[in-house]
């Protein structure tokens, strides 16, 4: 494990997230799902916010709420009067972020801005509900990330995006890349496109750095108990149950 650079890593030992909650039965980012999380001890939790088309900053991973709800519609272009009638299969209403903030006061966040419009009201009410603690910030996008950072400043724990990650992994191979100042932590697959990103060499770079590795999403066991021999500091998962009995086994499930 590494030294602390932010109080939202302030974990004693590998951190659990439950993925959207907790994914496998399929009411993720509900706050049935959170809920439920929370009541098998944990207190990391992932989502996504994506922002209506009047400003509601809601927890939910897809643009559209086709696939996993009982309506229809880019959650861009509907205002949250209508969003808030959708059921996650069927039969659980949508969240806002906010609300979950509040629901959940001991819990800790990492939040995935799946869209551009969503960067500055997330972080509005960070900053409004003093939640800078308890957040962390990621985007596939680098730079969405890096202008996150730039308008809260260091008292935001943000992670690298798909560009921060590339540079991380070239690093690792002794070649030069640039990395962007400020991030708290490498959230990454374990592989991309065939090719294995987490290994060895990538944790040991990523720790000589003062960066904790989070490794998303994992639902074997054994693939579980495989990263956690190399040393990740933070593992993402569906299948929230599993994760804590494997943590158990080790003696890490705080």
């Amino acid at each position: 494990m590494t030294s602390l650079r932010h109080p939202y890593l302030d974990h004693p030992v590998t951190i659990p997230f439950a993925h959207r909650g907790g994914a496998a039965d399929g009411i993720e980012n509900t706050t049935a799902a959170f809920r439920r999380a929370a009541e098998s001890g944990y207190r990391y939790f992932e989502t996504d916010v994506h922002t209506t088309s009047d400003g509601r900053l809601v927890a939910f991973h897809d643009t559209t709420l086709d696939r996993v709800t009982d309506a229809r519609g880019r959650i861009a272009d509907l205002p949250w009067s209508e969003v808030r009638q959708a059921r996650v299969a069927g039969r659980e209403p949508l969240p806002l972020f906010e609300e979950l903030l509040e629901e959940f006061p001991d819990a800790r966040w990492n939040v995935d801005i799946k869209a551009e419009p969503a960067l500055v009201p997330l972080i509005d009410l960070i900053r409004r509900t003093d939640a800078w603690d308890r957040v962390c910030v990621g985007s596939f996008s680098e730079a969405r990330v890096a202008r996150a950072h730039r308008l809260a400043g260091p008292r935001l724990a943000t992670s690298y995006g798909v560009r921060g990650v590339l540079g991380l992994r070239l690093r690792s191979y002794g070649i030069p890349a640039a990395l962007r100042a400020g991030a708290v932590c490498a959230q990454v697959p374990e592989s991309q496109n065939g090719v294995r990103v987490v290994d060895r060499r990538f944790v040991r770079e990523a720790h000589a750095r003062g960066l904790q590795v989070h490794v998303w999403t994992v639902n074997e066991p054994e693939r579980m108990a495989a990263l956690l021999d190399l040393g990740v500091d933070g593992i993402m998962t569906d299948h929230i149950e599993t994760l804590r009995t494997v943590l158990s086994e080790r003696g890490a499930w705080a």
